[in-house]
C-alpha cells in the first residue's frame, strides 16, 4: 500500500473548540429534532447599528470605494476611518485616544493571536508566557499552542453565590514571580463567566504589571455590556498615570465589531496600544497578512461619524436588551431548579451553570453537550427541542492529572431570539434530567 503524506503533530492534537463542539456533533446528526436552540456560541443575532447597515445595503453607491465593483487591498494598519471608528468610540465613552495607535484586524481573534506572538518569549521556550485568569476564553489558549507560546494561569473559584472570586493580590504576585510572564491579560467584561471587573481590581493588576514590568492587554469586547448602573464604565483606557505611575506605554486592548456592535460575521477587530513601538512592530508583522477585511472596514467606519449622542444610546439600548434577557434566564433557572449554581449576571453576554449539586459523580459536561447535540430531545411547547451549550472544560487551563471544575459547568449565551432564550431553562434542566437518567442506566 502507497504510504500517504501525514499532517503535523499540532494537527494531530486538535480538537473542536469547546465554543463550537456542540454545532459541529449536531450538524452530523442524522435525525434532528424539530427545533433546537444554540446558545453555545456567542454569535449575536440583533440586526447591527443603522449607520453600519445603511452602508451594508448601499455598498454600490456613489461615494462608495466599492461602487465600481473593485474590491482592492487597504494599508494593512487598515483604513484611517475604521482606526477612527474605534477611537471615536472610545472618545465618546470618556476616554482620551489622543496617544492611542489603532491597528485593524480580522476580529479580535486575529488580534489576540498577534498581541500574543507580540508580548511573549520565543516561541517553544516557555519564556514570559501569557498570564491569564482562569477560566479564560479558549481562543487565547488554543492561539497560544498554535504559535508555541505558553500560558499559566491564576484561577478563579465559581461559589455557590454564582460569584467568580479571585484569589488575592498576594497569592497572584507570587505566581508572576514563579512564572515571570510577558503580559497579564484581562477580560474586564468577561467572557465566559460574566463577572464585571471594578476599578480597585483592574488597577492592583496594573500595579502588578508595572512592578513586574509586564505589558497588561485587556479583552473589550463587551465593554459598555454590563447591568450594574451604579458602577462606572470600566476599561484599561480609564487607567490613569496618576493612581498607576508607569502604566502608561504598557497598555493593549483587543476590539471587536462582534459584540457590542452585533457584526460578528464581519470580521473586524482591532489592536489599540499607547506604546508606539509596539504598534509600529505589530503593523509590521501584520504585513504578511496584507490587509483586514476592506469591505468590513468600509461598514465599520461609519462608526467614525456617529456622535456622542448617537453612541450613548445605542449603546444603553443594547445594555438594556442583554440585561433583560440575563435576569430572566438567571431567575426561571433558579425557580426550576434552586440547587443549580448560575453565574452573577453582571456583564457581557454570557452566564456559566454549574450542575455540581445536581448530578451523580462521573458526570462529564463534555459528554452531557454531545449527547443534547446528537441524540437528545425533550418536548418545550409540544415541540421536540434540544439544546446547544458550551462545555467549560475548554475554558479551563489545567495540567494534566489535574481537576477541571469545568466538568460540570456550562457556558450559554444570550444570542438567541427571546422566545427562545425564554425556553432555555426548561430545556437545560428537562435534557439534564434524561441525561443524567440515561448514564446511571447505563452505568448499572
Amino acid at each position: 500500500m502507497m504510504n500517504k503524506p501525514m499532517v503535523s503533530k499540532h494537527f494531530e492534537s486538535r480538537k473542536p473548540s469547546a465554543v463550537r463542539v456542540a454545532q459541529m456533533k449536531y450538524e452530523a446528526r442524522e435525525v434532528k429534532p424539530e427545533a433546537v436552540i444554540n446558545v453555545g456560541i456567542g454569535n449575536v443575532s440583533l440586526p447591527t447599528n443603522p449607520a453600519m447597515q445603511k452602508r451594508l445595503f448601499d455598498l454600490g453607491a456613489a461615494g462608495s470605494p466599492f461602487e465600481n465593483g473593485a474590491i482592492r487591498y487597504t494599508t494593512t494598519a487598515g483604513t484611517a476611518e475604521c482606526r477612527d471608528a474605534f477611537k471615536n468610540i472610545l472618545h465618546c465613552e470618556g476616554f482620551d485616544t489622543d496617544e492611542l495607535f489603532v491597528q485593524v484586524t480580522d476580529g479580535g481573534s486575529a488580534g489576540m493571536e498577534l498581541v500574543i506572538v507580540g508580548v511573549c518569549g520565543e516561541p517553544a521556550t516557555g519564556d514570559k508566557p501569557l498570564m491569564m485568569i482562569d477560566p479564560a476564553y479558549t481562543n487565547y489558549i488554543s492561539f497560544s499552542e498554535r504559535i508555541g507560546r505558553k500560558t499559566v494561569t491564576v484561577k478563579r473559584t465559581l461559589e455557590e453565590d454564582g460569584k467568580f472570586n479571585l484569589p488575592n493580590m498576594d497569592a497572584i504576585e507570587a505566581m508572576i514571580e514563579k512564572h515571570q510572564p510577558g503580559a497579564l491579560l484581562v477580560i474586564p467584561y468577561d467572557n465566559p463567566t460574566g463577572q464585571l471587573y471594578d476599578y480597585d481590581t483592574l488597577e492592583a493588576l496594573a500595579k502588578l504589571c508595572v512592578k513586574y514590568n509586564m505589558w497588561m492587554i485587556s479583552d473589550e469586547a463587551y465593554r459598555e455590556l454590563y447591568y450594574d448602573d451604579s458602577k462606572p464604565l470600566v476599561s484599561i483606557w480609564g487607567l490613569s498615570e496618576a493612581r498607576v505611575p508607569g502604566i502608561k506605554g504598557r497598555r493593549i486592548s483587543i476590539e471587536t465589531a462582534s459584540k457590542v456592535w452585533n457584526a460578528c460575521g464581519l470580521r473586524i477587530g482591532a489592536v489599540i496600544t499607547d506604546n508606539a513601538l509596539f504598534h509600529d512592530r505589530s503593523v509590521a508583522e501584520y504585513t504578511a497578512n496584507l490587509c483586514a477585511n476592506a469591505i468590513g472596514q468600509y461598514i465599520f467606519g461609519a462608526l467614525a461619524h456617529e456622535s456622542k449622542a448617537q453612541i450613548t444610546s445605542w449603546c444603553k439600548e443594547m445594555r438594556a436588551y442583554y440585561g433583560g434577557q440575563i435576569v430572566k434566564v438567571y431567575n426561571c433557572l433558579k425557580e426550576m431548579e434552586p440547587e443549580l449554581i448560575v453565574s452573577s449576571p453582571d456583564a457581557s453576554i454570557y452566564s456559566v451553570i454549574d450542575v455540581r449539586n445536581i448530578v451523580a459523580s462521573g458526570f462529564d459536561a463534555r459528554a452531557f453537550v454531545q449527547y443534547c447535540a446528537s441524540e437528545g430531545a425533550v418536548e418545550i411547547d409540544g415541540v421536540m427541542t434540544t439544546l446547544l451549550a458550551a462545555p467549560m472544560s475548554g475554558f479551563y487551563d489545567i495540567a494534566d492529572g489535574e481537576i477541571n471544575p469545568g466538568s460540570t459547568q456550562f457556558r450559554i449565551s444570550y444570542v438567541e431570539t427571546p422566545d427562545k432564550l425564554a425556553q432555555v431553562p426548561e430545556a437545560f434542566i428537562k435534557l439534564l434530567r434524561q441525561y443524567e437518567a440515561k448514564r446511571l442506566k447505563d452505568e448499572d
